[in-house]
């Protein structure tokens, strides 16, 4: 899987590859670049007290990994064809963890502007959904694996608290903008870096609205710069995603001065690079929310 990904990292286009998968009837897809392998099913150690949704942990080669129950997460029922089952053994937040899934199939190849936002979708499975790839002959659920890990294990997310290591800096009057499609992170970091004294944020939910945005700041007769200080960027987005806009503003000579940094849990040896190739100032690993600040200080006091 490493050279397929590959193909892609070297890519400057606004695109990511899907693995797509099924839970009882349902379709899901899930990023390559989170994947790191594929594989059958190990024995499941119990844990005890654990999660509902936790199965237990695997052995796998010289690491633990804690296995989730996806149809669990999802409401749906077990598989009924164990031998198809499948672990998907992803990277996220610092941290593996293998999903139990019922089928693999294939590979997809998209554009960011294929997704669309779960507005119409029942509340619970909407707040596990990040977007839906409208397909020719079906619909995939692009999943919220940050929000599901971050559920079971809320460990996993932001600390608001541990900002209370930072020392008092006047920060009020900067000006920066965020760009997140999750609702829950938004509001963590509205919270947090509230409480570090940035009060002057403004939240985009896809990359796409926020180039809207600077690219109206570019039209009037304002200064850009004394506008936008400092952009904060996830990757994974409907329409545009975080290193396009990322290029975009890098590539702009009126914007290209806005110092950006990459906040996402993406951020691996792997794929740092590719956050390099856009021009990116900064990239920090989600939750590593102390870090984010000091690196905004760093830009714009």
């Amino acid at each position: 899987m490493s050279e397929h990904k590959g193909i892609l990292l070297e890519s400057g286009t606004n695109e990511l590859e899907i693995i797509v998968f099924s839970i009882d009837d349902g379709t899901f897809g899930i990023n390559v670049l989170k994947v790191r392998e594929i594989i059958n099913p190990l024995p499941v150690v119990k844990v005890p007290n654990s999660h509902p949704h936790v199965e237990g942990i695997i052995r796998l080669r010289d690491e633990v990994i804690t296995v989730v129950d996806l149809a669990g997460v999802l409401g749906f029922p077990l598989s009924q064809d164990s031998e198809k089952d499948k672990f998907i053994v992803a990277e996220l937040n610092q941290m593996k963890v293998a999903f139990h899934v019922h089928t693999v199939s294939r590979i997809h190849r998209i554009s960011w502007e294929q997704i669309e936002k779960p507005t119409e979708l029942s509340q619970g499975l909407e707040a596990s959904t990040i977007g839906v790839v409208k397909m020719e002959d079906q619909m995939i659920l692009l999943l919220d694996y940050e929000k599901i890990v971050m559920d079971i294990n809320p460990d996993a997310g932001i600390n608001v608290g541990q900002l209370k290591t930072l020392g008092k800096r006047e920060r009020s009057m900067k000006k920066i903008v965020v760009v997140e499609d999750s609702p829950i992170l938004r509001k963590l970091l509205e919270d947090t870096l509230s409480e570090a004294g940035y009060v002057n944020v403004q939240f985009f939910n896809d990359g796409k609205e926020a180039w809207t945005y600077l690219e109206q700041l570019k039209q009037s007769t304002v200064s850009v710069e004394e506008e936008v200080q400092l952009v904060i960027t996830d990757l994974e987005m409907p329409m545009m995603d975080g290193h396009h806009l990322t290029k975009r503003i890098k590539d702009d000579e009126r914007l290209k001065v806005i110092p950006v940094i990459i906040f996402s849990s993406l951020i691996t040896g792997d794929l740092f690079h590719k956050g390099v190739r856009v021009g990116a100032n900064a990239q920090v690993s989600k939750p590593e929310i102390v870090e984010l600040v000091h690196i905004i200080d760093k830009f714009i006091l």
